[in-house]
């Protein structure tokens, strides 16, 4: 079976700070695949500035293309109801040993707010990666009780990130700022011929 790592989310859109991040994660656990898994509907976030489903999809198909170890899943588009990523990870069917579920480390400490946190650890192993310049204590009270509450110790995962946020990213698509060295210029080109992002919905 490939070692697999899953990188859930909105992707709304994909930008290089996600793939760095899934390039460097895939080299430091001696990945055979990143599994980019774009959610339908986040249930922990607003949907008021969602592009819709089948554009995220497409964003991440044009931004992986060419990567061998990078595939993406159109598993929770293809489940009603909120994206829940217990759903996605019994779905996979892959054995614990050989798959990772990638979080930030604040991910990790709202971890007890998801649907079934403790059979999310039990069936992967968490690789928490914290923020560039955030201070993460694996002994901390905050990160022992999730730990505690999960039944299970994560891994830190020291890789690399950017300042790029897909609601900067957002914001300045609307405000018809550049977009330019942020993401893949596919996913730039896709933003623009689909007119994604504007304030008017045009």
């Amino acid at each position: 079976m490939a070692r697999t790592a899953v990188l859930g989310g909105s992707f709304n859109p994909i930008h290089y700070g996600h793939l760095l991040l899934a390039d460097d994660v895939a080299e430091l656990l001696g990945l055979d695949r990143v599994l980019f898994v774009p959610a339908s509907r986040p249930p922990h976030k607003s949907n008021a500035d969602l592009a819709p489903a089948a554009d995220r999809y497409a964003m991440v198909e044009l931004a992986i293309a060419g990567h061998s170890k990078f595939a993406v899943s159109d598993a929770e588009f293809r489940r009603p109801g909120p994206s829940y990523t217990v759903d996605t990870l019994e779905a996979l069917r892959i054995p614990r040993d050989e798959l990772f579920l990638i979080v930030g480390s604040e991910t990790f400490l709202d971890l007890l707010t998801w649907r079934s946190p403790r059979r999310v650890a039990e069936l992967a192993q968490l690789a928490v990666v914290p923020r560039v310049g955030s201070a993460f204590d694996l002994e901390s009270a905050a990160v022992r009780k999730v730990a505690h509450e999960i039944g299970h110790e994560p891994m830190v995962v020291r890789a690399g990130s950017l300042p790029i946020s897909a609601s900067d990213l957002r914001r300045r698509v609307r405000e018809g700022r550049s977009i330019a060295y942020r993401l893949p210029e596919a996913v730039g080109a896709y933003i623009r011929a689909n007119r994604l992002y504007h304030a008017d919905g045009s």
